[in-house]
């Protein structure tokens, strides 16, 4: 048996979406941020030594990070779907993209955080970070050019993870200066299944639609 525990307003809410997108039986335990801190409740930290969500719980064993849980969802119950052939000419870039989401594309996005933070608002830290952002983001927008979506005709967890990027972008500025990546979201947005884990999970702030 499969148990979430999710944490509102996070990447936990991917996992959600791809649950949802391989129509899977799961239980839900949510979790919610403190109003002031926004910070995870303590209730997480016992649950796992990390204190964050995502965690999956798998028959009593938990797995935490999200492209961890990803790998280990599309392996075990995938079957197939949303993922590209692995032998063919698309497994590469779709790999890439799975790790830039959890990885080399937040980086900057936690910098610019930290920074407003600490108020080092334009410093050059901030504005190294902000270059970075901004190279990560037009890397998501050069890729919409061939489809709807990262491997043009194929929607992948890519997708779903990659995502994540642009919406907090989102809150440190502006990204209307990428007409693919905003129309990108929106598609990503009316997918039935997305729609359900929003239902099941509680309003997701990043969303611009919700």
């Amino acid at each position: 048996m499969l148990k979430l525990h999710h944490l509102n307003n996070s990447r936990s809410q991917k996992i959600l979406w791809l649950l949802e997108e391989l129509e899977l039986t799961y239980e839900l335990v949510k979790y919610q941020r403190h109003p002031e801190t926004l910070m995870g409740p303590p209730e997480l930290k016992a649950l796992h030594p990390l204190g964050k969500s995502p965690v999956l719980e798998v028959d009593g064993q938990l797995l935490s990070e999200s492209g961890a849980i990803c790998d280990y969802i599309l392996d075990r119950f995938g079957n197939g779907r949303l993922a590209p052939d692995p032998s063919g000419p698309d497994q590469l870039r779709f790999v890439e993209n799975l790790y830039f989401a959890v990885s080399a594309g937040m980086n900057p996005i936690m910098i610019k955080v930290y920074c407003q933070a600490f108020n080092l608002t334009g410093s050059p830290m901030d504005l190294a970070a902000d270059s970075e952002l901004q190279t990560a983001l037009e890397y998501i927008e050069r890729q919409l050019g061939k489809g709807p979506w990262l491997l043009g005709d194929l929607f992948t967890v890519a997708d779903i993870q990659m995502s994540f990027i642009p919406e907090l972008a989102r809150t440190l500025g502006t990204i209307d200066r990428y007409p693919a990546l905003n129309a990108w979201l929106l598609r990503l947005y009316e997918r039935p299944a997305f729609l359900s884990s929003i239902e099941r999970g509680g309003t997701y702030q990043f969303s611009i639609t919700t």
